[in-house]
Formats: structure tokens, C-alpha cells, sequence
């Protein structure tokens, strides 16, 4: 194979996150020294569902849409997995991101497997009226893969609180009673969990200032870049500055501002959450998502979509310690470069688990109609975030091999023992 058709085909798989997904897998598996049968078993999802569906919008008119559900492996649980609402969505990206949430149920040690679903849209050219139609649509659609025993959703890209509700009360209307522990991530006021909103950044939070004093530096007064603003990027950014951070630059998809003395992040989450716009923020500098990234900083948080550290900009990185909010947004070649010049890298599977846990709380409180205080929920996922986080240190240091590898060492080893010990049916 020439150069030029090795480029090529590693361009193409950059852009697959499931050919990574594959990839990281592979990797593993080296490591455990896995049978090729087992590998081949882990590599594929147990079942992908694809539908085509009609909705009725505002103006009459009738639009169809396409959504997926993905469950990978079910060896150690129910599925367990958000839904995302964005016009890139795929089912290759949809494949990948149910495998992760295998391997990430698995490092934290909850009894999930891993599923993904998605609907190709714009939620935000939507109207509300709109967004409910489609939501109720697609959940009929995908009845047959979800339940509270078989697999629970969540929100992810796109999605929120409100969706969830949604979904629960569809759901419910056809089981002709109330389903709370269908979904998670609801409103409170419906059997959602106090702490699930902010779960995601909190865990992220947790991390970093582990993986900070694991270079022999710490959270407050660190310099913090965030990309993406979203719910996982505005908690984060609310959580590090509580906890005396310096946050010097954020992003949306429209792009995002820079200062090197800090951003006053209050006032952000307020001008966000009344336009939605960061850009009118003054006091700093308008940067591209792109140029954010690059930024000189201690702690860089990609919050947003997967791919955006490549092996084109992995040498331009300035950040000291990643961790990654979003789900695979440093590609294989990139870690190794990052790897080689000493940046810490916090994986996906790890880094944003707090977001599936304070779920798997939900769904626990909601099976048991007893709900808990949220300094008791906060408090149990920073103790679950430590704890995984400590494993993956100890388990990456015993194999000489960097968090991600560590991480994927724990996830793989539990899922691959589930499923021998469980066997091959019939």
C-alpha cells in the first residue's frame, strides 16, 4: 500500500468514529491478549434499529425524518444511552458512541451495557410544537428496544429535560400507567434525579482536579478551556470557577471568546441563557472553535463533538492536562502525540462518566420510589468519580500505558469476563 493510499485510509477512518471506536478496542484487546473470537463478539452491536418517520410540522407540511437506537454489548445490563438530536447525526457515529457507553458503564462499575440513539435534525429550526411531535414519534418508533429493563435513554446532544419528559410520558401512555424509570435525566418534578443536570460537568470537574494534582499542580488558579457551551460545557465552566479556576476561554457553535485573565463566568451563563449568544461578551477576544483548542492553558475541556483533535493539530496543543467532555474528540494518532509530548489525557470513557452514574442514581430512586437529597447524590458521584479515576491511574501505570489504555484495560476486561461467564445462548 503506497503512502499516499495509507493517508488515505487513515484520513477516512479519522473521520469514523466507529473505525476509532474499532481501533481502541483492538488496541486492548492486544493488552488483555483477548481471544480473536471474544474481540470479534465485542466488536459488533447486538442489534441496530433504523427508522424513517413522518411528522406533521407547524405549516402543514409533512417531513420525514431518520433516527437510530444501538445497543452494543448487553452482557453486564440493561442498555444504557443518550439520545442526540443534530443534523451530522449517523449511524456509524451512533455505532461508536453505544460502544463507548459500554466500556464507560463498565470503568465506573455500574450493571449498564451500552447503547446510543439519535434522530438527523436541527432541534433549533424546530419549534417547540414541532420538537415534541418528532420526539413522541421517534419513541414509538423505538418502543420495541426500550423499557426500564432493557434500556434506558438519556439526553445528549440536543436533547434535554424537557425530551426526557416527553419520552416518559409517550412511553407511558401506551403501557396505559406511569413508566418513570423508562428514562432518565427528567425534570425532578416527574422522578428526574437532583444533581442530573449538572452531573456531567461535576464529574468533569472531579477529574480534572485529580488529574491536575497528578502533574503536581492543582485546580484553583488553573487555566481552564472549554469548548462547547452546552449543558455538559456550562456546568463545567459554573463548577470550575466555583472551585477557583481561572475559565480564560469558551465556545459555542457559532465560536467563542478568549481572555487570559478569566472570564466572568456568571455572567456568561446569564447572557447564555438569555440569547444564547457568547459572542456579545466584551471583555475578551473572539476566537474560532478551532483556535481555542490551541489556546495557552493548563486544563483543556472539548465539550463538544468527536474528531477535533487530530494529528493536524495535536502538536499545536498548549493545555498541560485534557480531559475530555465530549465523547471521542482525540483521535489514535493524536494520543500518541499528546502522549509523546507529556499531556495528560483524561478519556471520554472516564472523564464524562458522571453523567451515566447520577442516570444510573435516577433510574435506581425511580425503581425504588425514594428519592435521595442532592448533596447525597453529589457526594456519592464524586467518591464513584474517585474511585474510577484511582483505578485507571493504578491500571495504567501496572501495564506502562497512558489513561486511555488504562481505562480501556478495566472497561474491555469486564465486559469480555460478563460475557464468558455468561455464554454464548443457545
Amino acid at each position: 500500500m503506497t503512502q499516499t493510499m495509507l493517508a488515505a485510509e487513515r484520513h477516512t477512518e479519522e473521520k469514523s468514529a466507529y473505525a476509532i471506536a474499532i481501533r481502541q478496542l483492538e488496541s486492548a484487546a492486544h493488552y488483555l491478549n483477548l481471544d480473536r473470537s471474544m474481540v470479534e463478539v465485542l466488536k459488533h452491536p447486538r442489534r441496530e434499529l433504523t427508522v424513517n418517520f413522518p411528522v406533521k410540522m407547524d405549516d402543514g407540511s409533512i417531513r420525514v425524518f431518520t433516527g437510530f437506537r444501538v445497543h452494543h454489548n448487553p452482557a453486564r445490563g440493561p442498555a444504557k444511552g443518550g439520545i442526540r438530536y443534530h443534523p451530522e447525526t449517523t449511524l456509524d457515529e451512533t455505532r461508536a458512541l453505544a460502544m463507548w457507553m459500554t466500556w464507560k458503564c463498565a470503568v465506573v462499575n455500574i450493571p449498564y451495557s451500552g447503547a446510543k440513539g439519535g434522530v438527523v435534525c436541527d432541534p433549533k429550526r424546530l419549534s417547540i410544537h414541532e420538537l415534541e411531535n418528532l420526539t413522541r414519534r421517534y419513541i414509538t418508533e423505538i418502543s420495541i428496544m426500550i423499557g426500564p429493563e432493557s434500556d434506558i435513554p438519556a439526553p445528549d446532544i440536543g436533547t434535554n429535560p424537557q425530551v426526557m419528559a416527553w419520552i416518559m410520558d409517550t412511553y407511558s401512555m401506551h403501557k396505559g400507567y406511569t413508566v418513570p424509570a423508562v428514562v432518565t435525566g427528567k425534570p425532578v418534578a416527574i422522578g428526574g434525579s437532583e444533581g442530573r443536570l449538572e452531573a456531567t460537568g461535576r464529574g468533569i470537574t472531579v477529574v480534572a482536579h485529580e488529574a491536575l494534582q497528578l502533574v503536581g499542580s492543582q485546580l484553583e488558579g488553573a487555566r481552564v478551556a472549554i469548548q462547547g457551551f452546552g449543558n455538559v460545557g456550562s456546568a463545567t465552566a459554573k463548577l470550575m470557577h466555583k472551585a477557583g479556576a481561572k475559565v480564560v476561554a469558551i465556545s459555542d457553535v457559532r465560536g467563542g471568546i478568549y481572555n487570559p485573565n478569566g472570564l466572568d463566568i456568571p455572567s456568561l451563563l446569564h447572557c447564555a441563557g438569555r440569547d444564547g449568544c457568547i459572542q456579545a461578551y466584551r471583555d475578551a477576544e473572539l476566537v474560532t472553535n478551532e483556535q481555542l483548542l490551541e489556546l495557552p492553558c493548563d486544563v483543556l475541556v472539548p465539550a463538544a463533538l468527536h474528531g477535533v483533535i487530530t494529528n493536524e493539530n495535536a502538536e499545536r496543543i498548549q493545555a498541560r492536562v485534557i480531559v475530555e467532555g465530549a465523547n471521542g474528540p482525540v483521535t489514535p494518532d493524536a494520543d500518541a502525540i499528546l502522549d509523546e509530548r507529556g499531556v495528560l489525557v483524561v478519556p471520554d470513557i472516564l472523564a464524562n462518566a458522571g453523567g451515566v452514574i447520577v442516570s444510573y442514581f435516577e433510574w435506581v430512586q425511580d425503581l425504588q420510589a425514594f428519592f435521595w437529597e442532592e448533596d447525597e447524590v453529589n457526594n456519592k458521584l464524586e467518591r464513584a468519580m474517585r474511585k474510577s479515576f484511582q483505578h485507571v491511574v493504578q491500571t495504567a501505570e501496572q501495564n506502562r500505558v497512558d489513561l486511555r489504555m488504562g481505562a480501556y484495560i478495566i472497561g474491555v476486561q469486564r465486559v469480555a469476563e460478563a460475557t464468558t461467564i455468561r455464554g454464548i445462548y443457545p
